[in-house]
């Protein structure tokens, strides 16, 4: 059997990454270096493309983008920014600092997400039917949403990510790192969360705070906010060394993974993109990182990159229906929603 991989990039404006989220004056001049990404196409690689509100509205971005799913069958996803995505409410300042989802209405949020998917329909000449929220922050309400207007495959899940009590971010720490499918009134969800494997297998059992006491849920709950520090590894590679991801896939691939979700930023193969990406052997680095991760992958296992689109086509008969009272990876029943 192969072993399944989505490669993703989060296509998007500069400026994040320091705790300032611009409402207007943004650049995307990152997107210039998505042609950089030749070393991958040539291993096959078809990524998917969350594209921003700001980079489906720039003609250079978009002729870019564009040209890259003719090519190489790339394709074009939407990602939703919604502190610069309109309707945007004219009082909000050129620079926010705290951007919870949870602060929107769901019609508020319904809206932002229409003028994103119109936008791309638009520009790209074709429904977008793949979907990241920004900053992993999706809540289990929004899943209905999601799937009303069209979305069919969603990407926005980070498990083993939790969340201290009072905190505006979504519970994703119960979710698996498989594919799976969300339920909802408005049809079925193909869920590809990203890939996250505790060091301890046991980790997310050991972690579990039923009937303990208010003082020991409170730590449990600070251990699990923490968990992405400490007790697991992500195929996120503008932050891990080459021998962590290599770690991470035979631990995943050992305990019966079948899909593994790599995913980084526009902005991080740009130089000066990206705080942690000052110049362009910062942005070289990077790229020859990833581009030795495939190679190694390739090696070692029989890889099938696709993009989310045709993972949700290949995948979804397959994977299992998950419903959860609790957290924020999936829906309760979806009569509830």
């Amino acid at each position: 059997m192969p072993v399944y991989l989505a490669v993703s990039l989060d296509v998007e404006e500069e400026g994040l990454f320091g705790g300032n989220y611009q409402t207007q004056g943004y650049t995307v001049t990152n997107t210039q270096s998505l042609p950089s990404l030749a070393p991958l196409f040539c291993l096959g690689i078809r990524p998917t493309l969350f594209c921003a509100y700001s980079v489906i509205t720039d003609p250079r971005s978009v002729a870019i983008l564009t040209h890259l799913r003719d090519t190489y069958g790339a394709e074009l996803a939407a990602h939703l920014h919604h502190w610069n995505t309109p309707p945007i409410a004219p009082n909000l300042p050129p620079i926010v600092h705290r951007v919870p989802a949870s602060s929107l209405s769901d019609t508020l949020f319904s809206e932002k997400l229409s003028h994103l998917l119109e936008a791309g329909e638009h520009a790209f000449g074709a429904p977008m039917t793949s979907f990241r929220m920004g900053r992993w922050d999706i809540h289990k309400h929004h899943f209905p949403l999601l799937r009303r207007l069209g979305i069919t495959c969603d990407a926005s899940v980070r498990p083993l990510h939790g969340t201290c009590e009072r905190s505006a971010n979504p519970d994703h720490f119960d979710a698996p790192s498989t594919p799976y499918v969300i339920p909802t009134a408005e049809g079925d969800l193909f869920e590809v969360p990203l890939t996250v494997t505790p060091i301890l297998a046991s980790l997310p059992r050991l972690l579990q705070n039923k009937g303990l006491s208010p003082t020991l849920t409170r730590c449990m709950n600070w251990l699990k906010s923490t968990t992405n520090y400490w007790g697991a590894l992500a195929l996120l590679p503008a932050y891990h060394p080459l021998w962590a991801m290599e770690l991470v896939t035979k631990l995943y691939l050992a305990r019966g993974g079948k899909l593994l979700s790599l995913t980084w930023h526009s902005s991080e193969i740009h130089p000066g993109g990206a705080p942690h990406i000052p110049d362009q052997a910062h942005a070289d680095k990077l790229l020859h990182k990833v581009t030795s991760y495939i190679s190694w992958l390739k090696q070692h296992y029989d890889i099938c990159c696709l993009p989310m689109a045709e993972l949700r086509q290949r995948l979804k008969a397959q994977s299992p229906t998950l419903v959860a009272e609790t957290g924020d990876w999936t829906v309760a029943h979806p009569s509830h929603d």
